[in-house]
C-alpha cells in the first residue's frame, strides 16, 4: 500500500474520532457505489453530515481543503443523494463537511472542519 493511502486512511480516522468527540454519531465510513466514495457519514442531532476528508503532510502545495474541487462538490451532492436512496434516509437536515488534516500519519499539525461548504 502506497503512503499517501496509509496518510489518507489515517486522516479519515483522526477526522472520525474527531466528529465522535465533538458529538457526533458515525454513521458510515468509507461508503461505496458506482459514482465514487463518501468518506465519512454522521449524524449531529438531525442533521446528516457527508464529510470529504484531506489530508496532508504539510501546506507545501497548499491547505488540503483546496484539493476539493467544483467537481469533487458535484460528485459529493450525487453521493449523498445515492447514500440518502439506498439508506431510505427522507427526513432532517443534509450538508456536506470538509475536514482538512496536516499531520504526518502519527501526530496531528493542524484540523480544520468546514460545516456546511455546499448547500
Amino acid at each position: 500500500m502506497a503512503r499517501k493511502d496509509e496518510l489518507g486512511r489515517w486522516g479519515e480516522t483522526v477526522a472520525g474520532d474527531f466528529l465522535v468527540a465533538n458529538g457526533y454519531d458515525v454513521l458510515d465510513r468509507g461508503w461505496r457505489c458506482r459514482h465514487g466514495e463518501i468518506d465519512i457519514v454522521a449524524r449531529n442531532e438531525r442533521t446528516v453530515a457527508f464529510v470529504e476528508v484531506k489530508t496532508r503532510r504539510t501546506e507545501r502545495f497548499g491547505h488540503p481543503l483546496e484539493a476539493i474541487t467544483p467537481t469533487k462538490f458535484a460528485r459529493l451532492r450525487v453521493l449523498a443523494g445515492e447514500w440518502c436512496r439506498v439508506h431510505r434516509v427522507h427526513a432532517g437536515t443534509v450538508r456536506i463537511d470538509a475536514i482538512g488534516i496536516i499531520g504526518d500519519g502519527l501526530t496531528i499539525g493542524s484540523l480544520e472542519h468546514r460545516v456546511g461548504v455546499i448547500a
